[in-house]
């Protein structure tokens, strides 16, 4: 992937974590619980995919990795393996983040994922997994 294709990626993911963030702030959960669940899910996610991204960039594993943070030998093993995988091998993780924005008037055709990574997408079948919020019977 081209270094400026992967720029024009991040920041438009960042502008979109920036309108889930404040449309999330926006809602009044009041007496509602599933609207505070759900404000609190949609910034847990935001957050989420921050992380993702700056793993991608790399640039959060160095500072962590140039700084030591006290960590244990097995935490900075895991830490440098992480930051030795090259761009390439992490850049896919962006495709995927990207792809929930599809329907954006500002989204590139050229990020949608490749076709065989479609076909193995459309074995998924929303709804049909058991989450635990399902097996309470609660919906939100």
């Amino acid at each position: 992937m081209r270094r400026n294709n992967l720029e024009a990626m991040m920041v438009f993911l960042k502008a979109r974590l920036r309108d889930d963030e404040t449309a999330a702030r926006a809602l009044k959960p009041g007496k509602n619980d599933g609207i505070a669940r759900l404000q609190t899910r949609v910034l847990a996610d935001a957050a989420a995919k921050r992380q993702l991204m700056h793993w991608v960039e790399n640039h959060e594993l160095n500072a962590w990795k140039a700084e030591g943070r006290g960590l244990n030998i097995w935490q900075k093993a895991v830490v440098d393996v992480a930051t030795s995988i090259p761009l390439y091998l992490r850049s896919p993780v962006l495709y995927k983040l990207v792809a929930a924005y599809a329907d954006h008037p500002d989204f590139e055709p050229e990020w949608l994922p490749m076709e065989d990574e479609q076909e193995l997408e459309e074995d998924y079948v929303a709804d049909t997994h058991d989450s635990s919020t399902r097996r309470r019977g609660r919906t939100i």
